[in-house]
């Protein structure tokens, strides 16, 4: 069965449909945001439901009568509810077809209405009933300390635009993933940067307990440095610099995370509240980065809905924004010049930043990448390595 889910969010279930993937946090907007709602009915009986498709379908309908919240793993409740059938009963994601007439046996049926009612009637994050999250092909563990990895800085490693500035991934040597989470993103970053070693920092220990189980996972322990810090403040800065500093912060608005469907309930708050205009801890980031680059280095954030926000306030800093596939286009590049000379020159918007109570949360040498000046467009890459369009479920 042909996928067609991108690579940039998991190695996808071969059925019907594939899992589409979202990259980003909660929606905003009426339809989407919304107070609690009520207690969903009890499943109706599933005694009859002999096969995973028949099973799918029952999934399908009972996704639909509780109104659940989706855009955490998937776009489609078909797609999540494959995603979490397959993975209740231990199966791989790229099953093959046949797997949905294979009869289940009465210990599978009992595990599938348990996951179920876990996720219908208690809206518990499909990502978290399975204990697994995959971000760019990769497996992640994911409970409830972190937020459940969806990222387009996934979308721009895999496609080459990142490399295009950093220069060539065996020259970066040292990179910083600013509010980790879980660390999937660090744990890429060491992937693509094969020669480069990682910091990855968060202020919540929970968070950085399960970071750490995944950075063993994938056997990065001496590469991937874990920090607790609120951003940079308990992490000395490197004696050559940051060749990249990169963050997916927290940037909702307090009055959205008020009002999210209780799936997103269930993430950790500290993980997206970004404060009164989601700008807090982009802020304070902005502020401590430029003494930590590299003369050449570079601020990766990616930061949703907020790009109007930020030419407002950053516009001075030549913000250079990477085409994504869906045309959110949602992420943004700073170079270290242009960070130092708005610095030295005390601008406006950073002396704002100094001045501003600030919220808590969480080389030298090498050869000089071309980088487009600022406002210029970062050309799409070629249509070989475009990655498939994929439902958004967010302004994150």
């Amino acid at each position: 069965m042909a996928t067609r889910s991108s690579p940039s969010r998991r190695a996808s279930p071969r059925g019907a449909t594939a899992v589409k993937r979202t990259r980003t946090r909660p929606p905003t907007g009426s339809a989407a945001v919304s107070g609690p709602g009520a207690p969903a009915a009890p499943l109706a009986p599933t005694g009859q439901l002999a096969t995973l498709r028949a099973w799918l379908a029952f999934a399908e309908r009972a996704y639909a009568d509780a109104g659940l919240a989706l855009g955490q793993v998937a776009s489609t409740a078909h797609d999540e509810a494959l995603f979490l059938l397959l993975r209740l009963l231990g199966w791989p994601l790229d099953s093959d077809a046949s797997v949905l007439d294979q009869r289940l046996d009465p210990a599978q049926r009992i595990t599938l209405r348990q996951g179920l009612e876990r996720r219908v009637r208690d809206r518990v994050p499909a990502a978290y009933v399975v204990g697994e999250a995959w971000l760019g092909g990769l497996r992640f563990h994911v409970d409830e300390r972190v937020i459940i990895p969806r990222s387009y800085f996934v979308e721009h490693l895999l496609s080459g635009q990142l490399e295009l500035l950093t220069g060539p991934a065996r020259s970066v040597r040292r990179v910083v993933d600013v509010c980790t989470g879980s660390g999937c993103l660090a744990i890429l970053l060491a992937r693509h940067f094969p020669r480069a070693t990682v910091d990855a920092i968060d202020l919540s220990p929970g968070a950085l307990e399960v970071a750490a189980l995944n950075v063993r996972a994938h056997g990065l322990g001496r590469r991937v440095r874990l920090h607790r810090s609120d951003v940079f403040a308990a992490v000395p800065a490197p004696a050559d610099g940051y060749d990249l500093i990169l963050s997916n912060p927290p940037y909702e608005p307090s009055a959205v995370c008020d009002r999210l469907p209780e799936e997103f309930r269930h993430e950790p708050r500290l993980a997206l509240d970004g404060g009164r205009d989601g700008l807090d801890i982009i802020r304070r980031l902005l502020r401590e980065a430029a003494p930590r680059l590299a003369p050449r280095g570079l601020v990766a954030l990616e930061v949703g809905g907020l790009r109007a926000a930020m030419e407002h306030e950053f516009g001075h800093l030549g913000l250079l924004w990477l085409p994504s596939e869906d045309g959110s286009d949602c992420v943004c590049v700073i170079r270290a010049d242009r960070l130092r000379a708005a610095a030295s020159a005390g601008a406006t918007a950073l002396k704002a930043v100094a001045a501003k109570p600030g919220r808590s949360q969480t080389s030298a040498g090498r050869p000089a990448p071309a980088l487009p000046e600022a406002g210029a467009k970062v050309p799409a890459p070629p249509a070989r390595a475009r990655l498939v369009k994929r439902g958004r479920s967010s302004t994150a």
